[in-house]
C-alpha cells in the first residue's frame, strides 16, 4: 500500500514555497482534500502536517493538525472560556527515525505510564497507574499504508514534566520518506510566493 500512497501524492496538484528555512508544500487532491506539509530545509525533517476537507456546505473546512504544534489562539469573546495552560498538551513531533508524541504538563515519573497496542482498533493506548491521564491515538502514516502496529517498537521517556512516547519507524516508512524527499527536491519552489508545480 506504500506504493499507492506515493502515487496519490505524485498525482496531486502541488504548490511549493521555500520560506524561513522550510520547504512548504501544498497538495490538492481530486476529492477536494488538501494537505500542507513543512520540512526543515537542512535535515528534511517533517515539522508540520495539516489536512483540510471540504466543509459540509462546499466551502473550506478548518485545518486539522496531524504533526506539529497546534496554534492555541483563543477568541475569548466567542469562546467565553480558555483552556488552562496547566492541562496536558498532546503534540506529535517526529524525528527522522521515530514517530514521536510529547505530552506536556504530566509531572509523574516514567514508571507511572504504560503504552499498549490495541490491534483491533489500530491504536496506541496510554494509561497511567494513578488514573490521572488516559489517551487513545493512532499512527496515521501506518493507517495510510495499512501496516500493523508492533508493541516492540514503542519506548517511553520523561523529562521536564513531559512524557515522550516514541515508535520506531518501520523500514518501509523510512524508504517511502526517502523517495518522497527526492520527489520534493525536484519541485520548483518560489522563495517569494507560491508557484504551481507540475506533478512529477
Amino acid at each position: 500500500m506504500a506504493a499507492a500512497w506515493i502515487e496519490k501524492l505524485k498525482k496531486a496538484q502541488k504548490t511549493c514555497l521555500i520560506q524561513d528555512g522550510r520547504r512548504k508544500i501544498h497538495f490538492g487532491f481530486d476529492d477536494g482534500v488538501e494537505l500542507a506539509e513543512e520540512f526543515d530545509l537542512k535535515t528534511g525533517e517533517l515539522l508540520v502536517r495539516k489536512w483540510r476537507k471540504k466543509g459540509t456546505l462546499g466551502g473550506h473546512g478548518s485545518w486539522e493538525t496531524e504533526v506539529g504544534d497546534v496554534a492555541t489562539m483563543t477568541n475569548l469573546e466567542v469562546d467565553g472560556i480558555k483552556e488552562s495552560m496547566a492541562n496536558p498538551i498532546f503534540v506529535r513531533k517526529d524525528t527522522k527515525t521515530e514517530f514521536q508524541w510529547r505530552i506536556r504538563n504530566l509531572p509523574y515519573p516514567v514508571s507511572n505510564y504504560s503504552v499498549t497496542v490495541d490491534t483491533e482498533k489500530r491504536q496506541l493506548v496510554l494509561r497511567t497507574e494513578n488514573k490521572k491521564y488516559f489517551k487513545r491515538f493512532n499512527i496515521a502514516d501506518l493507517d495510510r499504508m495499512l501496516m500493523e502496529l508492533n508493541q516492540d517498537q514503542i519506548s517511553l521517556a520523561h523529562a521536564n514534566n513531559t512524557l515522550i512516547i516514541s515508535y520506531k519507524k518501520p523500514q518501509e516508512v523510512l524508504q517511502v520518506e526517502r523517495l518522497l524527499q527526492e520527489e520534493f527536491k525536484k519541485l520548483k519552489a518560489s522563495k517569494d510566493g507560491d508557484i504551481e508545480c507540475n506533478p512529477s
